[in-house]
C-alpha cells in the first residue's frame, strides 16, 4: 500500500516527496526528485534552507493564476538565483478579477447540449464525477501549460517542487500525469492523489486565512474538498476512454517519445 512521504516544514501543510513509487515494471520513483505541494509563500528561512540544502531542489512549478501569485507573492523562493520558475497557470487569464474561476466543462468530446444538461444536472462539490470534470477542463483549456510543466519536471537539473494553493487539485492533476507517464500503475496514483485528503482541514485553514482564497472557501467544508481515489480514476479513465491513455492525449499536444524516455530518466533513473 503506498504511504505518502510527508516533507513536515514551517510555512507549508501539505508538502511530500514522491519517492518509494513503484512502476508496474517495478522501477521505483528515486527520492528528492519530484516534490508536491501547496503554496509556498509562508515557507521560513529555514524551510527553504531545507528544500536547498537537504532536497536540492532547483526548480519550481508554480500553477497558480497571475492573479494568485499578484496577491499572494511568488514566494521566498522566488529570490533564489539557482532556483528556475516555471509559471504554469491552467486556467484561462480572461476570467473575472478573481483569478480562481469556477469549474468549466470545456470537454472537448461533449456537445453543447451534453454539457448544457451537465450544468443543469446535481454536481455539487465533492462529488467524484463534478472534480474530475473539474480536472478534464485543465487539460481542454490549458494543454500548453500540461505539457510544459511535465517538460520542466524532466529537464530539471536537481529536485522539482510541483505547487499550487492546496496542493490537491491543479497539482494532483499535473503529478498524476507525470506518475502514469512512466508507467504507474492507476491505484497508486489514485492513491497518491487521494492522500491529500489527510491534510485538507489544515489545507483550508491555512487558506481561509489569505485574502485571495477566503471568499471562494466560504462555505465549503472539508469533505467537500477531500480529494478522493475514484475521482482520479474517473479522470483516467476518460483519457483512456477518448485519448488511448495519457500518452495518447499527450501525443496529441506535443509530448514525443523523446519527452517521456527523459522523464523516466528524471524520475526513475539511478
Amino acid at each position: 500500500m503506498h504511504q505518502p512521504n510527508w516533507i513536515e516544514l514551517a510555512g507549508v501543510v501539505n508538502m511530500r516527496d514522491l519517492g518509494g513509487i513503484t512502476t508496474e515494471s517495478g522501477e521505483v520513483v528515486r527520492p528528492r526528485r519530484l516534490l508536491r505541494s501547496d503554496n509556498l509563500q509562508d515557507l521560513t528561512p529555514e524551510s527553504v534552507r531545507t528544500l536547498l540544502e537537504t532536497y536540492a531542489v532547483t526548480d519550481v512549478v508554480d500553477l497558480r493564476t497571475h492573479v494568485e501569485v499578484a496577491k499572494e507573492g511568488a514566494g521566498p523562493l522566488r529570490g533564489i538565483a539557482s532556483v528556475r520558475h516555471h509559471h504554469l497557470t491552467l486556467y484561462r487569464e480572461d476570467t473575472e478579477e478573481s483569478g480562481i474561476p469556477a469549474a468549466e466543462r470545456a470537454l472537448p468530446w461533449e456537445t453543447d447540449e451534453r454539457r448544457a444538461a451537465a450544468e443543469a444536472a446535481e454536481h455539487r462539490p465533492g462529488h467524484d464525477e463534478y472534480w474530475s470534470e473539474h480536472y478534464l477542463s485543465y487539460l481542454a483549456t490549458r494543454p500548453d501549460s500540461v505539457v510544459a510543466a511535465l517538460r520542466a519536471v524532466a529537464h530539471s537539473e536537481g529536485a522539482v517542487v510541483v505547487h499550487c494553493a492546496a496542493g490537491k487539485d491543479r497539482t494532483g492533476t499535473i503529478v498524476g500525469l507525470a506518475l502514469k507517464v512512466v508507467g504507474t500503475p492507476d491505484e497508486v496514483v489514485m492513491a497518491d492523489f487521494a492522500a491529500s485528503a489527510e491534510r485538507v482541514a489544515a489545507i483550508m485553514e491555512r487558506l481561509r486565512a489569505r485574502p485571495a482564497y477566503a471568499e471562494n472557501l466560504a462555505g465549503k467544508t472539508v469533505a467537500q474538498q477531500s480529494p478522493q481515489p475514484d475521482t482520479m480514476r474517473l479522470l483516467l479513465a476518460a483519457l483512456e476512454r477518448h485519448y488511448g491513455g495519457v500518452h495518447g492525449w499527450l501525443g496529441g499536444h506535443g509530448w514525443t517519445p523523446a519527452d517521456t524516455e527523459r522523464l523516466r530518466r528524471k524520475l526513475l533513473a539511478d
